[in-house]
């Protein structure tokens, strides 16, 4: 385990403006998010590398939620991070929608994150006498970090609902970043070349990219710098829809064909997708796409598969199951 420092529509029960469109422009989005970006997390330093375990295996998972729509009752996110802490699951990401916007909702869903950090933190470290905590795992880290310092791997996009009700400035005053890439380190090949992952996770909660965003992509802003063994997408607008009934917003022809043509150029493995409350998965073009249903308990009250974990294997290939959650809501 490594560290780190329609029956329904999509989203109707929240808000009627969401339903097929954000609240908040694209365009300021995400040049504020260019700022962040550039300045904190484009550095190899935000990379997540994966420790062997007793057999010199680089293997490891990571866990996918989305729609989650918390309010005051986050029984189903916090029911997430502890499925991934007993799996001992690398990271976590999420959709979008992650609440619904009003300030207190985002302090529960902020409570909530830092009690999971907690956890995380006592499970896999160790604090010596100067109060640094050091990597239960990790034989080389001899100088620590600070408890502040230690990043909890959970990382979301944006979604419309994120957005309404002037929502963005309490999603960024959280997440920061509406687009981000990072890599994940996974040992040497036996030419000493880094074996490693790559994880873009875009800006579409718009139902569009947006002038901008399309065209820090086309400079290459969301490549990385490696040959990478997998590439994994993250979206809350989907590519395609689960049924031509369904009643949701995804992109413009043009984009989409855009979007083909980039997951092609990035080598794309799978892509993950939220938005629509509806389980869909389909190959197009050596692509895996995977759209969830919404984990949320308001638009599913009864137990069922709501998450997604993916499994590397250090010899190669990758495995993808569903993951059931057992949270229902106490009944008022």
């Amino acid at each position: 385990m490594a560290i780190v420092a329609l029956s329904q529509t999509s989203c109707e029960k929240v808000s009627p403006q969401g339903v097929l469109m954000a609240g908040t422009a694209v365009e300021d989005r995400v040049k504020m998010s260019e700022l962040y970006y550039k300045e904190y997390l484009m550095s190899s330093s935000n990379n997540i590398y994966v420790q062997p375990n007793e057999h010199g295996e680089y293997n490891y998972s990571f866990l996918i939620g989305g729609d989650s729509h918390v309010t005051t009752d986050p029984g189903r996110m916090d029911e997430m991070f502890a499925i991934g802490l007993e799996n001992d699951d690398l990271l976590y990401c999420h959709l979008g929608d992650i609440a619904d916007t009003k300030p207190e909702y985002y302090i529960v869903l902020d409570s909530l994150i830092q009690k999971a950090k907690e956890k995380y933190v006592v499970k896999y470290y160790e604090i010596d006498e100067y109060g640094r905590w050091h990597e239960k795992n990790d034989p080389y880290d001899f100088s620590g970090s600070a408890y502040d310092e230690i990043r909890f791997p959970f990382f979301p996009v944006v979604g419309n609902h994120d957005l309404t009700h002037n929502g963005w400035a309490m999603w960024s005053n959280i997440f920061h970043s509406s687009f981000y890439e990072f890599d994940v380190n996974c040992g040497y090949d036996e030419n000493g070349n880094q074996i490693s992952d790559h994880f873009i996770f875009l800006d579409t909660a718009s139902g569009t990219l947006g002038k901008h965003q399309v065209e820090l992509i086309e400079e290459g802003l969301l490549d990385g710098e490696d040959n990478y063994r997998y590439t994994f997408v993250f979206s809350h607008t989907n590519i395609f829809l689960p049924s031509q009934l369904q009643f949701a917003s995804t992109f413009p022809r043009e984009e989409a064909y855009f979007l083909l043509n980039q997951f092609d150029k990035w080598n794309v493995s799978a892509i993950f997708c939220g938005h629509v409350h509806k389980w869909d998965e389909r190959f197009f073009n050596n692509v895996y796409y995977v759209t969830l249903d919404s984990m949320s308990e308001r638009n599913s009250p009864e137990p069922g598969d709501y998450l997604v974990r993916v499994k590397i294997h250090d010899q190669g290939g990758y495995d993808i199951e569903r993951v059931h959650m057992s949270y229902v809501a106490p009944k008022k």
